[in-house]
């Protein structure tokens, strides 16, 4: 059931969507100054560190009554989480803002197919043809990217969709578990798990441990304290006040709010291919999640 609370959720909706959407433009400053994989790594941990003292105060009882079986969960939830950011931040280094936007965006569908694949459950008529919309708007982005910038668009353009795959297994499981956890209680361990998850590959990979510039740095610190902190937390807290088909529909104002601020800050302007691929992708998505809700109760704090 959600609650009402007059124009706050509404307003922790815009708060949420405006600041996810400088995700990309981050990640693109700090890929300047270190691999993709470092900066993956160093959200999260940052992110885990920042929440460690507010999660010890207010969170730690609840944490301590968690049973084996909701560990468990939370630690692949984390590995989802940190497969998305590997794949995604990567696909940043090869094609668009507007393409890679677009096509992690994608999450909703991956849980429609998710839910029939893996749960069992009848695919309704609307989802099959969201289906089909995005795929349609995928293959005009692809075909776009190939024509223009050949192997490695393309390449960027499957790592972006890999982590819309990632993010919808973190999101199903994240699904189940809030019915029972608080937001903290959810996403610090979760945090935690795909921070250590993605060191340890860091760690193993021979890549740059440590970024080197001032600069990168504080990329990095904002991309924790703005996207990761506050932007997701704002979208969580409003699902308590807020159906999750409207919160998910207004999540799509993360791409167009990415487009433009790389066309502005990184002259990085979308290819007619992208907006009519987006376009299409994007209707996809607002398809799917209202044939989502249709079969799924609304998701509450």
């Amino acid at each position: 059931m959600t609650q009402k609370a007059g124009l706050r959720p509404y307003l922790g909706v815009s708060v949420g969507v405006l600041t996810v959407s400088t995700a990309a433009i981050l990640i693109r400053w700090a890929q300047r100054g270190a691999p993709s994989l470092t900066i993956a790594a160093w959200r999260l941990t940052l992110a885990t560190l920042f929440l460690s003292p507010v999660v010890w105060y207010a969170r730690r009882e609840e944490l301590r009554t968690l049973t084996r079986r909701e560990w468990a969960s939370l630690f692949v939830s984390g590995l989802f989480l940190a497969v998305h950011f590997a794949t995604w931040i990567t696909s940043l280094a090869y094609t668009s803002v507007a393409a890679s936007v677009v096509l992690v965006s994608t999450s909703p569908l991956f849980v429609g197919l998710a839910s029939v694949l893996v749960l069992r459950e009848r695919m309704t008529r609307e989802m099959a043809v969201a289906i089909v919309i995005a795929i349609v708007g995928s293959v005009v982005i692809s075909a776009g990217d190939a024509n223009a910038a050949g192997r490695h668009q393309v390449w960027g353009d499957f790592l972006a969709l890999l982590g819309a795959v990632a993010a919808a297994g973190y999101f199903l499981i994240g699904r189940r578990l809030r019915k029972r956890l608080s937001l903290l209680a959810y996403v610090f361990p979760v945090y935690g798990t795909a921070a250590v998850a993605l060191m340890a590959v860091l760690l193993a990979s021979g890549l740059p441990r440590l970024p080197r510039s001032t600069q990168t740095w504080l990329w990095l610190v904002l991309m924790a304290l703005g996207p990761q902190i506050l932007g997701h937390s704002s979208l969580n807290w409003a699902l308590r006040y807020l159906s999750a088909t409207y919160v998910t529909v207004a999540t799509l104002g993360e791409p167009v709010g990415s487009t433009l601020l790389a066309w502005w800050l990184l002259d990085e302007r979308p290819s007619i291919w992208a907006v009519v691929g987006g376009a299409l992708i994007l209707a996809g998505v607002v398809l799917a999640s209202y044939a989502e809700s249709a079969a799924l109760p609304d998701l509450a704090d």
